[in-house]
């Protein structure tokens, strides 16, 4: 099923618009929106759109969009090179085993695909690159924000955002800390 764009995908454009440059990677590119965003800039290069969903994957190449290479992957297992900007708007809501949907649940506690994520990026990520994600409250932002940490980042809130039943929406910038050595 194709991830259809919501809040959370609108929130994370508008930075996209502003920030997106050189070589980019948007990783589970659901409908395309933050791909094809990032591919109308002209400091923009080339884009990669990846997802595990092959659906999404085919109606992305229908569109045959400029400077937008589409891959079929589970995270970055089939990804190769570094990117200035990697763009994630994740599934990032708690499993709920009766209504599992793979473009919404994160894992268990809405995280862990988050975790993952973070930990295989920065092998991606060129020296001076950065991570766009938007994720919820509904994730843990407090366990985001130790996931963060523990991987050697360093993060810059950029938005948020109420939406319904008391969600809230974060969307941050996160680069490589060049404080921490990395191993």
């Amino acid at each position: 099923m194709v991830y259809e764009p919501q809040e959370d995908s609108y929130l994370l454009l508008e930075q996209v618009k502003k920030l997106a440059h050189g070589r980019v990677l948007d990783m589970g590119t659901g409908s395309g929106i933050l791909a094809t965003a990032a591919a109308d800039k002209d400091d923009v290069t080339e884009v990669f759109a990846v997802d595990i969903d092959e659906q999404a994957v085919n109606e992305l190449r229908e569109r045959k969009v400029k400077k937008i290479k589409i891959v079929r992957s589970d995270l970055f297992m089939s990804i190769g090179g570094s990117f200035d900007v990697i763009i994630f708007n994740p599934p990032y809501l708690p499993d709920e085993e009766r209504d599992y949907d793979v473009a919404l649940a994160g894992g268990k506690k809405g995280h862990e695909l988050i975790e993952k994520f973070l930990h295989g990026a920065k092998d991606y990520l060129n020296k001076d690159g950065f991570i766009l994600i938007v994720f919820s409250n509904m994730t843990g932002k407090e366990e985001v924000d130790s996931m963060i940490k523990k991987e050697g980042y360093c993060a810059e809130l950029l938005d948020t955002k109420g939406v319904a039943f008391f969600e809230e929406l974060y969307v941050y910038k996160i680069y490589l800390n060049p404080k921490k050595k990395m191993m």
